[in-house]
């Protein structure tokens, strides 16, 4: 319960609430009635939670939810840098609406919209789980924060030319193995991920991607154009486990952009095949036919992501 009462030429705030009594002076009644509803709200906030940590909160999470995910060592690494940020011995429910607001203005500086909307994202959950499994807090500090708008869909596509350069580029080891799959990528539209781990059926024609932690595997058709790459690029693939692949996706990626630098290609990345080879591939069948090997339960993220095929080519067919 939280009282103002003259204090000399001042006023003296004093609450009591849950075993605490915190006062302070002020200098106008105003300024210390804003500070006893304020410091009211976070006792409150504190004691709903029993005192947990922004970083026990983190560890939780990592523990119970993060592995089932495939992004997995994505969210370990942002999360590291969150408690950075935040402080690991920082009170899970002293963190409000201002200081998420002060973490989005902080990461705006050094980063893009796309960016921390996706960091948003995961620390947003973290709070709801927190709030609606744990019970550790009754608010979620995300209501009412604005988030930057996303970066524009990226619009670059690999040409020939570009494209030769790359797959003649004489390497071995690794790096042999990522050129292969950004070889098998421009001719089905798979994820560096996805390319590295598949697993092909001659007789059907379709491409089984690894199982994953929902169990659920994902199969994808190939054209008659791509089985002969396939059938010559696939052997070369070996069996991971789900970590051994995360760890080596990571590494090819890191492969592949150093092998862009030293062939002197800019502007482009291995993601960019996907785009590449969907686009190709709208032009010889139906959408929903290209959502199947695309895998796109969104048609829109199909056609305002990947689909990049400009006004000026779209014309030129026309």
């Amino acid at each position: 319960m939280a009282s103002v009462k003259p204090h000399g030429k001042k006023w003296r705030a004093a609450i009591e609430r849950h075993g605490m009594r915190p006062s302070k002076v002020f200098a106008t009644e105003r300024e210390a009635w804003r500070w006893a509803r304020q410091t009211e709200a976070e006792i409150d906030a504190l004691k709903m939670s029993g005192g947990q940590t922004f970083g026990a909160a983190i560890a939780l999470y990592l523990e119970t939810i993060t592995p089932m995910k495939r992004s997995e060592q994505w969210e370990r690494n942002t999360f590291a840098r969150l408690a950075a940020q935040f402080g690991e011995a920082t009170k899970l429910g002293s963190i409000d609406t201002a200081r998420i607001g002060q973490w989005r203005n902080e990461r705006m500086r050094t980063v893009t919209g796309s960016t921390v909307q996706r960091e948003a994202n995961l620390l947003r959950n973290l709070f709801l789980v927190a709030r609606d499994e744990w019970r550790w807090i009754d608010h979620n500090p995300f209501r009412g924060v604005r988030l930057p708008e996303k970066n524009s869909p990226r619009s670059a596509t690999w040409t020939w030319p570009l494209i030769r350069r790359v797959l003649r580029a004489d390497r071995s080891g690794k790096t042999a193995q990522v050129i292969r799959a950004f070889h098998l990528s421009l001719h089905t539209g798979l994820r560096l991920q996805e390319a590295l781990s598949a697993r092909y059926d001659a007789r059907a024609r379709v491409l089984t991607l690894p199982i994953t932690k929902t169990g659920k595997a994902q199969l994808v058709p190939v054209t008659r154009r791509a089985a002969r790459v396939i059938e010559r690029l696939l052997p070369t693939q070996h069996n991971l486990t789900d970590a051994q692949l995360r760890g080596w996706s990571n590494e090819a990626s890191a492969l592949f952009s150093k092998l862009l630098d030293e062939l002197l290609i800019d502007g482009l990345t291995f993601h960019d095949a996907r785009a590449s080879a969907l686009t190709w591939l709208s032009r010889r069948m139906d959408v929903l036919t290209l959502a199947r090997i695309s895998r796109h339960k969104n048609l829109q993220i199909l056609l305002n992501t990947y689909y990049r095929e400009t006004a000026e080519q779209i014309a030129a067919r026309l």
